[in-house]
């Protein structure tokens, strides 16, 4: 399946100046034969906490790229925020060529160190698409770096998805963290990021396509463009010559996990018990 990926410098807090840059990268995979298209997280306003702008209630993004989506005859992934009352939520969406909405996630994990978790609340499940028999999932940026969800999402996902508004100061966490996960997922993983300096911070792109082996097979770096990329049917091929997750233990995971948390409670009550006597 011929892919792009869409390494955009989104102009902050713009819609509609990014709205259309958004038709030029699309008509422009077009010429290329592209079958589907990603934009980063927040396609549309960059990695703003200003929700007063951000947030939609109308759902104005999904309807203007279902209306790309058909006109061009692609499918199209893209970030944006949806209100959702006292909080908003950080969402990515997938439409198909028809404009139909195939997967709409909300991000798990609101990243504290920049306070989007007191404008925006987590989701709360993994969603998955279709495309063209493969089976794909969605993170979103701070997702990366919560390997747990990766390991539940390939149990059937062949391919993830993570688009993102990532730093340039921490470039090599994204760079070593995506390689990882492809890895130890055995996934093809797809990852675009913005570029440029936008809201008061440098991003340098560094989008790009890993293969279950870790192998990067296209990137793009400091600059703007769409990243084209022919991708195989083949992560199962991957699994059946190296089978890694036949030999994982989930309920011994899950008895570790109740474990170390029984012993923090008890802990705790012990050093409360102290306190009081």
């Amino acid at each position: 399946m011929n892919i792009a990926l869409a390494q955009m410098h989104i102009a902050w807090e713009d819609k509609a100046a990014n709205y259309k840059k958004a038709e030029i990268f699309m008509r422009e995979a077009s010429t290329h034969g592209t079958e589907a298209v990603f934009f980063p997280e927040m396609s549309f306003t960059g990695f703003s906490m200003n929700t007063a702008v951000t947030k939609e209630t109308e759902y104005e993004t999904v309807t203007y790229m279902k209306t790309l989506a058909r006109q061009y005859q692609m499918y199209a992934g893209f970030g944006w925020v949806k209100d959702c009352g006292q909080k908003c939520e950080n969402h990515y969406t997938i439409v198909d060529k028809e404009g139909s909405v195939l997967s709409d996630y909300a991000k798990l994990h609101p990243f504290s160190y920049s306070g989007e978790d007191e404008k925006f609340q987590g989701g709360s499940a993994i969603t998955y698409f279709q495309l063209k028999g493969m089976e794909c999932s969605s993170f979103i940026c701070y997702d990366l770096r919560f390997p747990e969800i990766f390991q539940q999402a390939s149990k059937s996902a062949q391919v993830i998805l993570v688009p993102a508004n990532w730093p340039a100061k921490r470039r090599e966490h994204w760079k070593t963290l995506l390689k990882a996960r492809a890895i130890e997922n055995q996934v093809y993983v797809l990852a675009v990021n913005c570029v440029g300096e936008t809201g008061g911070l440098y991003y340098s792109g560094d989008s790009g396509v890993f293969n279950p082996n870790g192998e990067l097979l296209v990137s793009l770096s400091e600059k703007e463009g769409c990243l084209y990329c022919e991708l195989p049917n083949d992560a199962w091929d991957f699994r059946e010559a190296f089978p890694v997750k036949r030999d994982r233990r989930e309920e011994l995971y899950q008895a570790l996990y109740v474990q170390s948390q029984q012993e923090v409670h008890n802990g705790s009550c012990a050093a409360e018990h102290i306190v009081q006597t």
